[in-house]
């Protein structure tokens, strides 16, 4: 294998053979997208002329530049140590008032413009409450050492090293579409430590899998990935209309998997002494955890609530839950306090996805996601564009490439969604600074996962990659032409409007 040979270049030689080519292939993707700004102002789109003019305005053009900018030194996250939320935020907030200043020169009162604002925040809102909802639930878990039981009892079972590289991939494809990719690559990426030890050659194979697996896995779940979240919130795709991605996900994650399994030893590792056992209540946790998903998913598919409710009922259930065992328990170390583990949620997440949220709906009110959308869906074809999607959240992330996405709102039917829900979820992996597992991991295993390490391994998670995509256009092909009720209403008028 070729590719474990090849001197691993610097990180400014990466920058210039790798990102910069990436952004140089979406500029001339993007080219008759910014040659119709420089147009006579004669711009075929569905938005009212005030704002097919504002986005040649030089506050709007500082508000995309300013995106770009607070998108780069998340980018950097890693050099720098600043959290990612820090400049999204900041980037939102300047965007909407660069398009404060200028609205009222093309008649845009203040009640569009905040009515535009609002349904910005009503996208968040429901998606920040059922996020809460369900990392409050996995650091529960976590503080009833539920997942630090399941890594004693993985060590303790007396497996070699690449039975091991096995288990923990088949345990992260399996777990993320119940606890999220993030928290089942942190659970067992410390299993991988405590095995791995000083292996710094296992361990780096090991977390690739376990990032690989977590990302796939959680690509035919709506709770596996934030990515299949929002587009489930968003009616594009039912509930149970994700699982037909199983198969594509699960050659996601074989594919390289196989492959990477020909590296890792069969020695064993040394046996460790400590036993961990779950704390009071655990189980009781884990059965309302359980009785949650299924309220998040009736009140969605029976009467017609949106899924957020369902998961803050299921976590007012908790809530009183931990009260009774705090109140009866004998010992004070068994005691649970849920808003402590409210205040444990993942906030640098939540207040990141604000910032996506708002930055990519201010480019949005300016009129440059329909812009692009008329490009690249409309130039480029949904398949191509689609796949290029998927390249592009390993590099920018994927919240804020599918949250753009469903900006576009391109008229795509259940094939088409599925494909971009799968590119989506994972293409982050081909990068370890592609998806919040990896960057989770980096963290984790500091010194013997890194981004280099992983990137010796791309072009076989590339592999992975475009056998998903294959497989997906293998089985499920008989779903190209289907509409659900939402998207077949849009579907009708824009083929009347044709």
């Amino acid at each position: 294998m070729t590719f474990m040979t090849f001197r691993m270049p610097t990180k400014q030689q990466f920058i210039q053979r790798s990102i910069f080519p990436l952004m140089a292939l979406l500029a001339v993707l993007a080219f008759p997208a910014f040659a119709a700004i420089t147009d006579s102002g004669h711009i075929e789109m569905g938005i009212d002329q005030a704002r097919q003019s504002m986005i040649g305005n030089p506050w709007a053009i500082a508000a995309l530049v300013t995106f770009f900018l607070s998108y780069l030194a998340v980018l950097f996250e890693e050099q720098t140590h600043m959290r990612k939320s820090k400049p999204v935020l900041l980037g939102a907030g300047l965007i909407w008032v660069f398009i404060g200043i200028i609205a009222p020169d093309y008649g845009i009162g203040h009640h569009e413009l905040r009515g535009a604002v609002y349904h910005g925040l009503e996208e968040y809102g429901s998606l920040m409450l059922f996020l809460l909802a369900a990392m409050t639930y996995i650091a529960a878990l976590q503080e009833r050492q539920v997942f630090a039981t399941l890594r004693g009892k993985l060590v303790a079972a007396g497996m070699n090293m690449r039975q091991l590289f096995w288990v923990t991939g088949i345990f992260a494809f399996f777990l993320s579409p119940i606890a999220d990719n993030l928290t089942t690559a942190l659970v067992l990426g410390a299993v991988v430590m405590a095995v791995g030890a000083d292996n710094k050659k296992f361990i780096l194979v090991a977390c690739i899998n376990i990032v690989n697996a977590a990302n796939a896995g959680g690509a035919f779940s709506p709770f596996g990935d934030i990515t299949t979240l929002m587009v489930w919130q968003a009616g594009h795709v039912e509930f149970f209309d994700f699982f037909p991605l199983f198969l594509p996900s699960l050659a996601c994650f074989l594919v390289p998997a196989i492959i990477m399994s020909f590296f890792v030893s069969k020695e064993k590792p040394a046996p460790l002494k400590e036993e961990i056992k779950m704390k009071r209540g655990a189980k009781i946790i884990i059965l309302l955890g359980l009785c949650t998903i299924g309220m998040a998913i009736s009140f969605e598919q029976f009467l017609g609530l949106p899924p957020f409710l369902g998961m803050m009922t299921g976590m007012g259930v908790l809530m009183i839950s931990a009260y009774f065992i705090r109140k009866t328990s004998p010992n004070q170390s068994d005691s649970i306090d849920i808003l402590e583990e409210v205040a444990n949620a993942e906030w640098d997440t939540l207040l990141f996805f604000f910032g996506v949220i708002f930055s990519v709906g201010g480019l949005t009110f300016l009129g440059y996601l329909e812009l692009v959308s008329n490009t690249m869906y409309d130039g480029y074809g949904a398949t191509i564009t689609n796949i290029v999607m998927g390249f592009a959240s390993a590099i920018i992330d994927n919240i804020p490439v599918m949250f753009a996405i469903l900006s576009m709102n391109p008229d795509l039917d259940q094939f088409q969604w599925l494909l971009v829900t799968l590119t989506c979820g994972v293409g982050g992996t081909m990068l370890s600074i592609g998806s919040a597992a990896g960057v989770a991991l980096m963290g984790v295993a500091r010194g013997k996962y890194t981004f280099f390490g992983h990137l010796k391994w791309t072009p076989i998670i590339m592999l992975g990659y475009f056998a998903a995509i294959g497989v997906h256009f293998l089985v499920n092909d008989h779903l190209m032409g289907k509409y659900t009720d939402q998207d077949r209403i849009a579907h009708e008028k824009v083929m009347a409007a044709e």
